[in-house]
Parts: structure tokens; sequence; C-alpha cells
């Protein structure tokens, strides 16, 4: 049986015996001679060179990192593009001296991807605590049910999983339907007799604005004098016509018209004017 003599000759190394140096990435390459290049240079042509040269290199790295972010309502493809500019900026930021480059740029991308979605992807400006408890209760939800035939948790299931509070685990299930508006357009129904969000909402209330009105012409129907007063009592609450008012008054139907358009004017022009900045009533 022929043996290797190589391994047992004095001052040989095997070639088994070193075993190559592996990656944690396949998408993470060898690049520090040009990062100590990119140390070296001086702002140019050619250290843009090398700097893209270094951004070509480690794209399918940011683009794996950007991936792992998808089906969260952002197109990957945008996903990417926010990934690429973290990757520019870990590579402008890198001090060659302090370690490994990988080891530097995927919490310099994944931190970025994350605060794209914090600041641009909420359609509702949620604060920077309740997003926080989303997150978690999102991550317990996952790790609750990833087991088939697990039930939906409960609020005190996700509590004590995660250590929140039960408050807490609420508004973060809250800020879960508050990443993306509804529009009033859509519909709440799948039935032909279907309804819109807009459907659910008050409308305004004009009774509002007769209580407001009335009690701003009070003033000005004090001051009418009896028999005005009265006409407007039996015109506009006994819904009276004018035919019969002048009847029970004893004139005629025209002058209980006359009577009536110049008492509406004359509460109408009071109340106007201590509506208007600095109107008074001087009477």
């Amino acid at each position: 049986m022929l043996t290797d003599m190589s391994t047992s000759r004095p001052g040989t190394t095997a070639t088994s015996a070193a075993a190559p140096t592996r990656r944690s990435h396949d998408d993470a390459p060898d690049t520090a001679e040009l990062f100590a290049r990119l140390a070296e240079l001086d702002e140019g042509p050619e250290r843009d060179a090398v700097r893209d040269e270094l951004v070509t290199a480690w794209l399918p790295m940011a683009h794996r990192i950007a991936g792992r972010f998808r089906d969260r309502g952002e197109s990957v493809e945008d996903l990417r593009q926010v990934a690429a500019l973290g990757l520019v900026k870990a590579i402008d930021r890198f001090d060659p001296s302090r370690g490994a480059f990988e080891s530097y740029a995927v919490p310099t991308i994944t931190g970025e991807v994350k605060r794209h979605f914090r600041d641009r992807m909420w359609a509702l400006r949620v604060p920077r605590r309740v997003q926080e408890l989303r997150n978690r209760v999102r991550v317990a939800r996952r790790e609750l049910t990833q087991n088939p035939g697990s039930p939906e948790p409960t609020v005190a299931d996700i509590a004590a999983h995660t250590g929140l509070t039960e408050e807490e685990v609420t508004a973060g299930l809250e800020a879960l339907e508050s990443f993306s508006t509804l529009s009033l357009d859509a519909e709440l129904s799948a039935g032909d007799d279907g309804y819109s969000l807009a459907d659910t909402l008050g409308a305004a209330d004009n009774s509002y604005d007769v209580v407001v009105d009335r009690e701003a012409a009070k003033e000005g129907l004090r001051r009418l004098p009896e028999r005005e007063r009265a006409i407007l009592y039996m015109r506009f609450f006994e819904d009276m016509t004018q035919s019969r008012i002048a009847d029970r008054l004893g004139i005629s139907q025209m002058h209980v018209s006359r009577l009536i358009s110049r008492s509406c004017a004359r509460v109408r022009d009071e109340v106007l004017g201590s509506r208007r900045p600095g109107g008074s009533d001087q009477r």
C-alpha cells in the first residue's frame, strides 16, 4: 500500500493539512487589497473607480440582505436600492484596520433597510416605541404559530412569550394594522350591497348651526318691539300664515309681510355686526 511520503517528510507541509479559508457567505468577496488602496487614495477619478469596483463586488450581498425583507409591503427593487445605498455608506465609512468589511457592512445595510421601513413605509406616523412593540409582537406571533396546527395566540400568550404587558401587546397589535391606510372608497363588504369606509363615518349635524344661530339672534329679538316679536313668533314658531297673523292683529297681510322683513333684517344686521372683528353693540 502506497503512502504519501510528503506527509512524513521533514520540512514539508501536507496540502491536505491546511484547509482553505471559507467565508460565511459566497457573496463575500476578498477585497482587502481594494480597501487598502481606497484608504490610500485621495479624492479623484482613481479613487472613484476603486470605490465603484468595491460596490460591484459587494452588491450581491446587499441584495441578499434586501431579500430578507420581502413580502412586507415594499417591492424587491426598491429594497435593493435602499440596501445599495447602505452598502455605499458602509464602504465610505469602513476602516480596513478594524477588521473584516462584512462584519461592518451587514449591520450597516440592515440598519439602512430597517430605517427605510420605519421612516418611509408607515402611512401613519407611529412613535418609535410603538414600532418596536409592533416588531416584537409580530415576531412573537410567528414563533408561536410556526408549528402546524398551532392556534392563533391570544394577547396573554404573546405577553407571556415576550415579557411585555398586555397593554403593550395590544398597542403592538394595533400598530400592525396601522402600517398602511385604507382608502375611504374601499368596500368593506364583498356582497352586492357592500358599503365603503366613507359610509361608516359620521356626517356634519346641521342642528348645531341652528343652535348657534338661535343663540346669536336672541339678543336682537329681545330688542324688537313687542308686536314684531309676536309676529315673528306666530310666523316661525307657530307656523301661521301671514294672512292668519293679519286677521289676528287686525292689520293687512302686506303690512305683516313688511314687518317680518324689517324685523328679520334688523336682527340679521345686529348678529352679523357683532361677528365682525371689533364689532360690538352700542345700543
